[in-house]
C-alpha cells in the first residue's frame, strides 16, 4: 500500500512539472522562440511575463544596426512607460570584480588559483544603448535602463556602478528591480512608433542569415583583442583530467 501511494505521489509530481513546462514554454512563445537565444535569457523573458509585462512590450534577442553600418546584439529590451530596459545577460561562476570606468573585470575561479578577464559588461551594454538611441530620432531623450543580470553561481564582489539607470543584479532581484524602476514617473515620449518599429525590426534582423555572420565576425575580431586570462595556471591542465 505505501509503495503504490509512494508512487502514485511521485506520478503526481512528475505530472505537475511537465504541466508546468508545458504552460511556461507555452508563454515564452509569445515573445520568442523557445529556442532562440541562451537559457538564462529565455528564463528572463518568462519572470517578466509572469510579473505582469505585456509580451508584446518584450523583445529579445535584438540585432541593432549601428551608426556605421555594423550590428550589435542585444540580449533583451524592454518598453515601459517609464522609458527602456535594456538587458545584458551574463552566466558566469565564481568571484567577480570590476569598477564601471575599468574596462576589463576579473573573474576569479578555484580560490584564486585560476582567473579570466571580460570586457566590462556597463561599458558594453552601454554601447548597445548607445546603438538604439542612434535609431530613435524621434525619442532623443527617452530614459534608457541598463540591467546587467548575472546568472549562474557567481558572486559579485567590490563591484561599482555608474548611475542610478545602472543595475548589476542578481536573477532573484529581476522582478524587483523592474518594479522598481516602473515606479518611476512616467515619460514624454516622441513617437512610441518608432520605437516600436526599430525594437521590432531588430527581432526580425535575428532570423537573417547575413546580419547573424556578420555580427559573430564582428564579435570574433573583437574578442580575438580581448585577454581571456590573467595569467597561466600550469596545474589547470592536470585538473581537468581530475588529478586535483
Amino acid at each position: 500500500m505505501q509503495t503504490v501511494l509512494f508512487l502514485l505521489i511521485i506520478f503526481c509530481v512528475v505530472g505537475f512539472l511537465i504541466r508546468k513546462y508545458i504552460k511556461d514554454m507555452q508563454l515564452l512563445e509569445t515573445v520568442t522562440p523557445r529556442d532562440r537565444g541562451e537559457w538564462s535569457e529565455r528564463k528572463t523573458v518568462l519572470k517578466l511575463l509572469k510579473m505582469g509585462i505585456d509580451h508584446r512590450a518584450i523583445f529579445h534577442d535584438c540585432y541593432i544596426r549601428k551608426s556605421n553600418g555594423s550590428y550589435t546584439q542585444v540580449d533583451l529590451v524592454v518598453a515601459t512607460s517609464q522609458g527602456l530596459l535594456a538587458f545584458e545577460i551574463k552566466d558566469y561562476s565564481g568571484w567577480i570584480f570590476g569598477h564601471y570606468r575599468q574596462k576589463y573585470w576579473t573573474q576569479v575561479l578555484a580560490y584564486g588559483r585560476e582567473k579570466h578577464r571580460f570586457y566590462n559588461p556597463i561599458m558594453q551594454n552601454n554601447g548597445h544603448i548607445q546603438a538604439i538611441r542612434d535609431n530613435l530620432s524621434s525619442n532623443p531623450g527617452i530614459p534608457i535602463y541598463s540591467i546587467i543580470v548575472f546568472f549562474g553561481s557567481c558572486t559579485l564582489k567590490d563591484v561599482t556602478i555608474a548611475s542610478d539607470n545602472d543595475f548589476l543584479i542578481y536573477p532573484c532581484e529581476i522582478q524587483r528591480t523592474v518594479r522598481g524602476i516602473m515606479s518611476r514617473s512616467a515619460v514624454n515620449f516622441g513617437n512610441k512608433y518608432e520605437i516600436m518599429n526599430v525594437l521590432s525590426k531588430a527581432v526580425a534582423n535575428g532570423t537573417n542569415q547575413s546580419i547573424l555572420s556578420s555580427q559573430m565576425m564582428s564579435a570574433l575580431r573583437a574578442g580575438k583583442k580581448r585577454p581571456q586570462y590573467s595569467y597561466f595556471n600550469p596545474f589547470a591542465m592536470f585538473r581537468r583530467f581530475g588529478r586535483f
